[in-house]
């Protein structure tokens, strides 16, 4: 196993993200962020400043952390965003040497609506041919998008997209409901997370972990915790990776110190986060150990 992470919970600035990454002992930051920025979003300039810094740094990227389908654009939204993002991201993919580029299956329309299935698959097909042709592996994440539904959604993605893989996150089941299930007094149950890592296992090529208590309803925010501390099943996961000889890379995204989904405008503490950023890493270390 080789370890990474979102280095952007633990500062905006990459200079501190790379300090974090080596307190760690770790060398490689799974990138989504710089400055605010997704790293597709980044000018040419910013960007190179960028890949100079990792270089000069020796830091390399796990994954390419990208805002492909996410959970803030609706299937609705126009595609030529989409595709912007995924011709910009393939020739930083390649400079800066990543294979992986995490992708989602856009925002769940509220349940019981139209969920436009089919247009989802015809997006991901296309997004995913784009990348292949180039060489690069597509992996999406049961997030809060059409796939994190259930596990027997994911599963269908999978069956209508050839040659795409899976992100498995561990805390993003303990916040969904399983639609897949039966409503039990007019409520489907929560996602159960061995359940849906199992029933994926096969197409998984990458790991992020984070871990999670079931939140007070549907909809709102749970409360997240270390690694192995909640309802994520974060140890017995590792353990089973560890036994099924799982060489590919396990990605830490805290969420403790801060959220990136809160939208209220309020700065989050950034010292505490860095500091709480190299502490998971060690609490996941610890884990494996």
């Amino acid at each position: 196993m080789k370890l990474t992470g979102f280095a952007d919970e633990a500062a905006r600035d990459l200079t501190s993200q790379i300090n974090a990454t080596k307190e760690l002992g770790w060398d490689y930051i799974s990138a989504r962020g710089i400055n605010g920025k997704n790293i597709h979003e980044l000018s040419q300039q910013e960007f190179e400043q960028a890949a100079g810094e990792l270089d000069s740094a020796g830091i390399k990227i796990a994954e390419f952390g990208s805002l492909i389908g996410n959970w803030a654009k609706s299937i609705h939204t126009d595609f030529e965003i989409t595709l912007g993002e995924v011709e910009r991201a393939i020739p930083r993919m390649q400079r800066l040497g990543t294979d992986i580029v995490r992708v989602m299956s856009y925002a769940q329309e509220p349940w019981g609506n139209d969920q436009f299935e089919q247009e989802r698959f015809r997006r991901l097909r296309e997004i995913t041919n784009r990348f292949t042709d180039a060489g690069l592996t597509v992996a999406h994440e049961n997030c809060m998008n059409w796939g994190g539904f259930s596990a027997e959604h994911t599963l269908r993605i999978i069956e209508e997209v050839p040659d795409l893989k899976l992100i498995f996150d561990t805390g993003n089941p303990v916040f969904q409901k399983d639609r897949s299930k039966p409503q039990a007094d007019g409520s489907f149950p929560w996602q159960d997370a061995m359940e849906f890592y199992r029933a994926t296992k096969e197409h998984i090529v990458h790991i992020h972990i984070k871990d999670c208590l079931n939140p007070p309803a549907e909809g709102e925010e749970p409360e997240y915790v270390f690694p192995g501390k909640g309802q994520g099943y974060v140890k017995e996961i590792l353990n089973d990776l560890a036994k099924s000889n799982y060489s590919g890379f396990i990605a830490i995204e805290p969420h403790v110190a801060t959220v990136f989904h809160v939208t209220d405008g309020q700065e989050p503490d950034w010292q505490q986060c860095y500091d709480s950023y190299v502490a998971y890493g060690k609490a996941l270390e610890a884990l494996i150990a």
